[in-house]
């Protein structure tokens, strides 16, 4: 079989309409090929769970920047001697929780002397606003425990990004905020679960699609990376030797990898 690790937005989503269809063939190929599509992504369990139910998709997630592994019950058997079971999940929690990583970002803010916005000081209204979602989207994106993502509002990111590995957590960047966590990222993430994947599957080879600087760690993860034409994708095939370049943005090019993979 083969395992794929994909980013969604930019990658599997588009990244200004968040539309996954012109993927649809290549998605249902996946699971009548008997092959395994992972979410990977810093999205929220919430977010995720709506968007893996309307795939139809059955294999784990990866949430939240690699802060939580998520699987179906018994997906590998019996329920994993480290995993929480909650809302219909196996949950391996890899991050630190998130009311200390808010507490760790308005410290590294004060300490730098950058204005910062959180999720956490947001409203849905404004999660909204920011991200282009529906509103139910957005309360779902709102329900975060291991990632706290925000905006700098004032003063140099830079700056705030040193206070926040002095205070010994870790940071990364997507398309639209940054995100501060600690013990985990979606490389780890990634690592932990293909291994799993090879405890219990016979795995040919695992894939990975992403768009963006913060991928880089896990498409390195994998045995085959493709990555999806952005802003960033001269600087993340040099952090990415001898990944491919998808022949189209969004969807359509992911779809496109898939099938040249599968192939």
């Amino acid at each position: 079989m083969l395992v794929f690790f994909t980013d969604l937005d930019g990658t599997l989503l588009d990244h200004d309409t968040y539309d996954w269809q012109p993927a649809r063939h290549a998605i249902r190929r996946i699971q009548t090929g008997g092959h395994a599509l992972i979410l990977c992504t810093s999205k929220s369990l919430a977010e995720v769970a709506a968007l893996w139910r309307a795939m139809g998709l059955a294999d784990p997630v990866i949430v939240e920047n690699g802060g939580a592994i998520c699987l179906p019950p018994r997906y590998f058997g019996e329920t994993l001697p480290a995993a929480v079971v909650r809302g219909g999940w196996e949950v391996l929690e890899l991050g630190a929780p998130y009311p200390e990583l808010v507490r760790a970002l308005g410290e590294a803010a004060g300490v730098s002397g950058v204005a910062v916005r959180g999720f956490s000081q947001m409203d849905t209204a404004e999660v909204a606003l920011r991200t282009g979602l529906p509103l139910e989207t957005a309360r779902l994106a709102h329900q975060r425990e291991f990632d706290e993502p925000f905006v700098v509002e004032e003063g140099d990111p830079a700056l705030l990004c040193a206070a926040i590995e002095h205070l010994g957590y870790s940071w990364t960047r997507g398309g639209r905020f940054f995100h501060i966590l600690r013990g985990c990222d979606k490389a780890k993430a990634v690592r932990r679960l293909a291994a799993l994947f090879r405890d219990h599957r016979s795995v040919a080879r695992t894939v990975g699609l992403g768009d963006g600087l913060n991928d880089a760690g896990f498409l390195r993860e994998t045995g085959s990376a493709w990555l999806l034409p952005s802003r960033q994708t001269e600087e993340l095939a040099r952090l990415t030797p001898g990944a491919r370049v998808a022949p189209a943005k969004g969807p359509a090019g992911w779809a496109q990898a898939v099938e040249r993979e599968l192939a």
